[in-house]
């Protein structure tokens, strides 16, 4: 069964297009958090705040770095994202074949 509040986290994180394009970013190679505020015309601390909401859903990982903080993608990718989306396919594709099913034996009631 899929645990709802990973999922949650995961998807309050994807919400904000920022991020979304943070981790677009981080999927071409780490980058500090001034690499990755730089593009928004962003406060360090404002870039921080999204990197750390990222990091709660497991979707980003830090390391301090000197006096940088050096950032990529974390362990977690979407996999939460993935197993909901596959139950909730199940789900609605069960509920297609019931009604298939009602539309074939009201079609045969007409006939």
């Amino acid at each position: 069964m899929v645990h709802y509040q990973p999922v949650d986290r995961t998807l309050a994180a994807l919400a904000d297009p920022t991020r979304r394009v943070v981790l677009e970013r981080l999927g071409q190679g780490s980058a500090t958090i001034s690499e990755l505020a730089e593009p928004f015309g962003m406060t360090l601390t404002g870039m921080k705040k999204h990197v750390r909401v990222l990091e709660e859903a497991q979707l980003v990982s830090t390391v301090k770095v000197g006096r940088s903080r050096l950032c990529h993608l974390g362990p977690r990718r979407l996999d939460d994202v993935r197993e909901w989306v596959h139950v909730y396919r199940q789900m609605v594709n069960e509920q297609l074949d019931r009604f298939g099913e009602v539309l074939d034996r009201t079609k045969g009631d007409r006939q």
